[in-house]
């Protein structure tokens, strides 16, 4: 790629959490235990990836314990999403809709324990261990709220995105950034602010207007951040969802200027988030207890989740071509559905997708 990323404008300090050397040993332990990354080329990648290091830059006040949690989270996410986007899964809808089932039913309470002898995905594995580590003490109305942006991220990104990778259709840029705050788990990663800073905001707070603009422009902010610097990635995949390939496409732009494009957005969203936080805080001083910590969590996201993909080897542009060849990373136990025989010809998604606009 020709063109350099942009600045991305971020005016929230770079920290990070002390605890982050633990969560490292704590990660390795538990993805073997779970049977998430177990074959050598996966570990490999998995390490490099660092999720420690990520986690403890959008968490950086969390405490040890809960620190391992969400990065267990992180994890889960993560690889998950690497099947569902880097592999054949990514336009199988139909091929993976039973262990979205399975895992919607952990969530909802009517998983039956495994037959003696039973296969059960490592993702479904692993799920149960977080959902019961996670809930315990959450307030029902927060539990609700979070089962549904987890179960509407792996529907959304099981069906919607992969549909539209099977029948070749390019989403709009209005429907997509409506959608990718569910691809990308974001809102699932937000709700655990209140877990990691014990805080529990009720209800009339999350339906306040200035309250969904704030979380909306955070959110928006990791999700086009993240696009801008893995667009070169998932430009060897073919990877239409995008904000940088959907604005270059539609708008009939260049590389660079669909990049720059997109980093003018995101100052927007800053700008847009830093006024809604202060409206909040003048208007509700008596929840600043909870308010202070609240949004503190978003900006430590977008910040860190900026610091982060700056470093991270999964989208440094050096090492993109391990990309190309998936196989070489993805576990096909993490999900427990194997290649279809009549996909083994089939060519890589980059083949089977048109080259964008502009």
């Amino acid at each position: 790629m020709d063109s350099e990323l942009p600045d991305i404008y971020c005016p929230f300090p770079q920290r990070t959490n002390p605890h982050v050397e633990h969560t490292r040993g704590h990660l390795d332990a538990w993805t073997r235990r779970t049977g998430l990354v177990h074959r050598e080329s996966a570990r490999n990648r998995f390490e490099q990836a660092d999720f420690g290091a990520f986690v403890g830059m959008v968490y950086p006040t969390a405490d040890e314990e809960h620190l391992d949690l969400v990065a267990d989270w992180f994890v889960w996410l993560f690889l998950v999403d690497d099947q569902l986007d880097d592999g054949h899964l990514g336009r199988s809808p139909d091929r993976v809709r039973s262990v979205v089932e399975r895992m919607r039913a952990v969530v909802d309470g009517s998983a039956p324990e495994p037959l003696p002898g039973e296969e059960v995905p490592a993702a479904v594995t692993a799920l149960a261990d977080l959902w019961k580590r996670t809930t315990p003490n959450a307030a029902p109305h927060w539990r609700t709220r979070f089962a549904w942006h987890l179960v509407t991220y792996l529907t959304t990104a099981t069906t919607w995105e992969a549909g539209n990778r099977a029948e070749d259709v390019v989403p709009s840029e209005e429907t997509y950034i409506a959608k990718r705050r569910h691809t990308g788990a974001i809102h699932v990663c937000m709700d655990l602010i209140e877990i990691v800073a014990d805080i529990e905001a009720p209800e009339s707070l999350h339906n306040d207007p200035r309250f969904i603009t704030a979380l909306e422009a955070a959110c928006n902010h990791v999700c086009w951040a993240n696009d801008v610097y893995s667009f070169e990635k998932e430009q060897v995949l073919g990877e239409i969802h995008n904000l940088v390939h959907l604005v270059r496409h539609h708008r009939g732009l260049g590389e660079q200027q669909a990049l720059d494009h997109v980093a003018e957005r995101l100052a927007m969203e800053t700008e847009r988030f830093l006024t809604a936080e202060d409206e909040l805080l003048e208007l509700y001083p008596e929840l600043s207890g909870l308010l202070v910590p609240y949004l503190d969590g978003m900006r430590s996201w977008m910040r860190g989740n900026l610091d982060w993909s700056r470093q991270t080897p999964r989208y440094n542009p050096a090492d993109v071509g391990q990309y190309e060849e998936p196989e070489e990373y993805l576990e096909e136990t993490v999900l427990g559905v194997p290649p279809a025989r009549t996909e083994a010809a089939a060519p890589a998604p980059c083949a089977a997708k048109a080259p964008p606009a502009g």
